[in-house]
């Protein structure tokens, strides 16, 4: 017999794992989970978890990983008909009877799940082929290896309208199952079917299992109507029950308790470029009831990592209120707001994986995001408008459910609104933006490093909360360096100046100290460090470069001190460079990848080629 997915949740629902596991396990209760010695292997001391929240047990010894159905096949020997039908007499829940129609509706999603295998296996092959090299160039120009499109199995569907349909016809697929799969678009009114995906990069989406369900494709050509096209709702997708990456994602955040939400799959790939494996994503539309209750019962506290602009911002309001209601003891969101204008490739390609795990590590909890929300506007001049935040944030609180939560969040708004106003009810924005509480300060810093460049948010009223522009403040060590070289020993201006001349810094406070130097320098080229700190002290710089001095720890980098041998401040030097032309030449091989899915002539092509394969030498001498 085939027992539907609801039929299995709802005996998981009702049975929890430690009842079944705690008959063949002594089991220990500690903190949420409960433990004991594994019964795959001979220990002792206890590896084996239990987790009726998240309704699994794992162990850590052998692996073994699975729900109340596969501990009774793997430790009782049972077929798997045979556990359910013990759990479901165990938790009260009535065997269904054989459901003919079910039955060939289980057979149908079969047949579906092997037809999408089959395209995704077509548009794999096509990535790779001569068809294919508009998208490589535009997946090496995001520096996606081909490691990476392997891992997760991206693709290319090719411009021709029928390719796919022609491919899934030589394999006696017929045109109603290419349509029911949302592969092709047909219909009484089309003379003739065609393909859903055309000239798109192609990415897979899995269901819970791992099993392709879906595809999203994201377009080479800038004349199309979306950027990104989703698979239609079909038998086998639903896209408010799924996120993308997740069945990739799930052993990750449960080995790191951590779940990130990112907002598409270019992103969830950053992270995994960064070695943060377990990032998932909404597909296309704003997060769902269903999707939260999925990351809940994976991690307590998943991260939604949005970027800052107003649309990044207005999702994450979105989300919080979706998850007010159903927050529980211990199950919350954070937020982790990037910089306005930056994703999280943009991050990982300037500022390195240290600076994306930084950002997550210092996400707000969902009442700070609550307090964002009602006073970004940041006018509270009159005893209107005072009363008015006062009577939005209670009303707001009063959607939350629990009644413990709730008489938190309470007194969490209370507090804030007195810091705010106290007794001297402050009467205009810049009062209220000075007396911000102390919790906003040292929130979200990169690495460190004082004297950030402020990367604002996209509406007014987010530029001037200083929550967001404490947040959003970055300047890159690798930059700071560099510019604590040329400060340390400035003659490098005159003996490399072809090269130090066409440097540009990111961050435009750096930037203007270093154009700072190259003036000063050009009219004194024998000019040494001490009077270029005296310089910059006359001009209002003295703050500043005390602070760059603190940022960085000379014995780290001995060809910074006074007296270091002139080669070693050249070697130390030209490794830096190195760098820093590697960054500015993936941003040319980006630009280059642009061209190339505008224009696929084939001197856009070959300038790609090109400057990759500049690229490339260069690190290979910089390795030699």
């Amino acid at each position: 017999m085939r027992f539907t997915p609801d039929f299995l949740d709802e005996i998981r629902a009702r049975l929890p794992v430690s009842t079944v596991v705690g008959r063949r396990v002594k089991l220990t209760k500690k903190g949420k989970e409960f433990t004991g010695l594994s019964p795959f292997n001979s220990e002792k001391t206890p590896s084996f978890t239990v987790n009726d929240q998240k309704g699994f047990y794992h162990c850590f010894s052998s692996g073994e990983h699975g729900d109340i159905f596969r501990f009774l096949v793997e430790v009782e020997g049972l077929s798997f008909p045979e556990a359910v039908e013990k759990c479901a007499n165990e938790a009260g829940v009535m065997l269904p009877a054989r459901d003919e129609f079910a039955e060939e509706r289980e057979r149908k999603r079969a047949s579906l799940v092997e037809i999408m295998e089959i395209a995704a296996k077509f548009f794999e092959q096509n990535l790779q082929k001569p068809v294919g090299a508009k998208a490589r160039g535009y997946l090496a120009g995001r520096e996606i290896t081909a490691k990476t499109q392997l891992e997760f199995r991206m693709g290319y569907a090719g411009a021709d309208r029928y390719a796919l349909k022609t491919y899934l016809a030589e394999k006696d697929i017929s045109q109603d199952q290419m349509i029911e799969a949302g592969l092709v678009i047909g219909g009484p009114d089309i003379a003739v079917s065609y393909d859903r995906f055309r000239d798109r990069v192609m990415f897979p989406i899995a269901d819970l299992r791992g099993k392709i369900i879906a595809f999203g494709g994201r377009a080479l050509s800038k004349d199309v109507a979306a950027k990104y096209l989703n698979s239609p709702e079909t038998p086998l997708f639903h896209k408010g029950h799924i996120l993308y990456n997740f069945a990739k994602a799930r052993q990750s955040a449960f080995n790191h308790q951590q779940m990130v939400v990112a907002e598409g799959y270019m992103d969830v790939i950053a992270f995994a470029r960064a070695g943060i494996e377990h990032a998932v994503a909404p597909l296309g539309t704003a997060m769902t009831i269903d999707q939260l209750k999925l990351l809940w019962r994976t991690v307590p506290e998943p991260i939604l990592c949005f970027d800052g602009d107003k649309a990044g911002v207005k999702a994450g309001f979105r989300a919080m209120n979706l998850a007010l209601p159903n927050i529980e003891p211990g199950l919350s969101l954070k937020f982790a707001l990037l910089p306005d204008g930056q994703d999280p490739d943009d991050i990982l390609r300037d500022f390195g994986a240290d600076a994306l795990n930084e950002i997550l590590q210092n996400a707000m909890p969902l009442d700070e995001m609550l307090w964002l929300e009602h006073t970004q506007d940041g006018n509270f001049d009159t005893p209107e408008r005072r009363a008015m935040l006062e009577s939005g944030l209670l009303e707001t609180v009063r959607q939350i459910q629990n009644p413990t939560i709730a008489k938190y969040y309470k007194k969490s708004m209370e507090d804030r609104l007195y810091k705010l106003f106290g007794d001297q009810r402050r009467t205009n924005a810049n009062q209220y933006q000075n007396r911000q509480p102390q919790y906003n300060q040292n929130r979200n810093r990169y690495a460190g490093f004082g004297g950030r460049k402020p990367l604002q948010s996209g509406t007014s009223a987010l530029k001037n909360s200083p929550l967001v522009q404490d947040m959003h403040k970055v300047q890159s060590p690798r930059e700071i360096v560099l510019l604590m070289t040329l400060i340390h020993h400035p003659w490098l201006v005159g003996a490399f100046f072809d090269d130090i001349s066409k440097m540009k810094f990111l961050s435009t406070e750096l930037d203007s100290i270093y154009k700072v130097i190259l003036d000063v320098t050009s009219t004194d080229p024998d000019l040494d460090s001490h009077s270029l700190r005296t310089h910059m002290k006359t001009i209002g710089l003295g703050q500043t470069l005390e602070r760059l001095d603190r940022s960085i720890t000379l014995r780290n980098f001995g060809f910074l001190m006074p007296e270091a041998e002139q080669q070693d401040v050249i070697d130390g030097w030209s490794d830096l460079y190195r760098q820093y032309r590697g960054n500015a030449m993936n941003s040319d091989v980006a630009t280059a990848a642009i061209a190339l899915g505008d224009d696929t002539e084939e001197q856009n092509f070959v300038r790609l080629q090109g400057i990759k394969a500049q690229r490339e030498r260069m690190l290979r001498n910089d390795d030699n």
